[in-house]
């Protein structure tokens, strides 16, 4: 691995290279901080999907993108005389100071969860009316939901034990069947979004990142459905003419290459 002196070089490029970059090249000299929003998340997901295949390689490539990403901003930013990048890294570093009592102060802790209570009650002290203010508007509904959890959790609301949370989800799932029964379109999407709520709380208690569980589910049914999808082919027959049954077939056998 590289030493801190060729890890601060090789960030020090980066710098000199965003400054070339913005001086020389029509693209990168019309961007602005809005028009790179878009690229960034794009970017992010791309870094996620990455971590999920596990391929190192590409977060290694996927990394740099967002650094760039991240460069750029700071870039941008020194130009309009508001903050640079060592702006951008102090900030962090105090951020983390702060937060961090049981490092860097006298402030003793049992476990992680009194580390992340403490995270909480710092950010209220620092002027935020609202734990739930760290959560940005545009996240996913299903990370946003884990987030918000998360967070009121941090401040002492929350279940004491996964059973709890389990009959919650059992409970929500009932009044969801009710209100199909009833024919209630309105008052089904309601307790639909209640089912999912508690059933991503219940994955907090059991140690499941939701969305990363969903996102393999997803991942496997791709999988699957691309090999039936190239098993029909070989046999020469089209899906859309193909019944459920002969479908079922190719999707069984899958399930011994995608699990």
């Amino acid at each position: 691995m590289n030493s801190r002196k060729q890890q601060l070089a090789a960030f020090n490029r980066l710098l000199d290279i965003m400054d070339e970059l913005r001086e020389k090249c029509p693209w990168d000299k019309k961007q602005t901080l809005e028009s790179l929003r878009h690229l960034t998340i794009e970017e992010t997901y791309e870094l996620a999907d990455a971590i999920l295949d596990d391929d190192l390689e590409e977060i290694k490539k996927e990394l740099g993108d967002v650094l760039l990403h991240i460069v750029f901003y700071a870039k941008i930013g020194s130009e309009k005389k508001a903050f640079d990048i060592a702006d951008v890294a102090n900030s962090i570093c105090d951020k983390l100071i702060e937060r961090h009592p049981h490092i860097y102060s006298d402030v003793k802790v049992a476990n992680e969860e009194e580390v992340k209570q403490n995270w909480e009650k710092i950010k209220l002290k620092e002027g935020k009316k609202s734990v739930l203010e760290g959560v940005p508007k545009s996240l996913p509904a299903l990370v946003k939901a884990n987030r918000i959890q998360e967070k009121v959790a941090g401040v002492g609301f929350d279940w004491d034990h996964a059973d709890q949370v389990l009959d919650k989800v059992q409970e929500e799932f009932s009044e969801l069947k009710s209100e199909i029964q009833q024919r209630n379109q309105e008052e089904i999407e309601k307790e639909f979004g209640d089912v999912l709520f508690s059933m991503i709380n219940y994955a907090r208690f059991i140690g499941v990142n939701p969305e990363n569980a969903l996102e393999k589910t997803n991942k496997k049914f791709i999988s699957r459905f691309q090999y039936l999808e190239k098993e029909a082919e070989k046999a020469g027959k089209k899906i859309a003419n193909m019944s459920l049954d002969e479908m079922n077939e190719y999707w069984e056998k899958s399930k011994t290459f995608f699990t």
